[in-house]
């Protein structure tokens, strides 16, 4: 795990969008909580954090739903900023009208409401984070932005730090035979190649040993083939990751899913793992 010592604050205006906020630093490989109590922060801290993943950094949705919020918050943040933890505040925010229809969209309730308005909810929960507004580090408004295009923002935020996490690439070659994978983002059929399997010395073999690979990259298609694929990865993938997705699953295919999709997928691994991506190769049916 890495040293966790940088730490956002997501906060802002009830339907500002927060929610996808949060989806977008978790996406991120960030740790997220939503609604941590400030007061609870420098407790929080101290606990031995366990996940699946290696996780880039920390990220707390705190806002008006807790009442000490505002009377606490600066204290706590301070004090952690002396311990040594970087602590910023990104504060979302949107126009009336905007927010006056998302909630007519959800129909959701205002946290702050006591039987007024919506409206004049909305434009005292804008005056009392007034302050904490002055104070963060980014304000970004989301009245125009939908939730693609807001995940994108962020992630864009995430990406000056130097603990971001990129999004993540599976290379899997596979069989038609034994199916095609439920989760794959883009397919390439590749059974147009020379196939190893009707070569007697090949066939035992698979798609990782050295004479498969000469054999079947020895084609003037395969070699055609490839440049003119790996062109189109290398502008499809940022493109992907402007996006905001974060993962994607590239899908090579042949007959067994033992020679050709596995030298395949073993080609575009090296072509596209770079030092600051999470790209792995999996061999789904090599073994068959």
């Amino acid at each position: 795990m890495k040293d966790l010592k940088k730490i956002i604050i997501i906060t802002g205006l009830s339907g500002s969008g927060k929610s996808v906020a949060m989806a977008a630093f978790e996406d991120a490989g960030y740790y997220c909580v939503d609604n941590m109590p400030v007061a609870l922060l420098p407790e929080f801290l101290k606990l031995p954090i366990k996940s699946a993943y290696e996780i880039t950094g920390l990220a707390f949705v705190m806002d008006l739903r807790e009442k000490d919020f505002l009377t606490k918050y600066s204290e706590i943040l301070g004090a952690l900023r002396q311990q040594g933890y970087e602590c910023s505040i990104l504060f979302l925010e949107a126009e009336e009208e905007t927010l006056l229809r998302r909630y007519s969209q959800t129909r959701r309730n205002h946290p702050l409401s006591q039987g007024k308005s919506l409206l004049e909810d909305i434009r005292v929960e804008k005056e009392k984070l007034n302050p904490l507004r002055l104070e963060a580090d980014r304000v970004v408004n989301t009245s125009h932005t939908n939730v693609h295009e807001l995940k994108s923002i962020i992630l864009n935020i995430i990406q000056k730090n130097p603990l971001f996490s990129s999004m993540r690439i599976n290379i899997l070659s596979f069989g038609f035979k034994y199916g095609i994978p439920l989760d794959a983002d883009l397919i390439i059929d590749v059974r147009f190649l020379l196939n190893p399997y009707f070569v007697a010395e090949l066939k035992s073999q698979d798609g990782e040993a050295e004479s498969v690979r000469k054999y079947v990259l020895s084609d003037d298609a395969a070699r055609s083939f490839l440049e003119k694929y790996l062109d189109l990865l290398d502008y499809l993938i940022p493109l992907y990751e402007k996006e905001g997705k974060a993962y994607i699953t590239i899908a090579v295919g042949c007959t067994g899913g033992r020679h050709r999709s596995v030298v395949i997928a073993r080609k575009i691994f090296e072509h596209i793992n770079l030092p600051e991506r999470h790209v792995e190769l999996t061999h789904r049916d090599i073994g068959q």
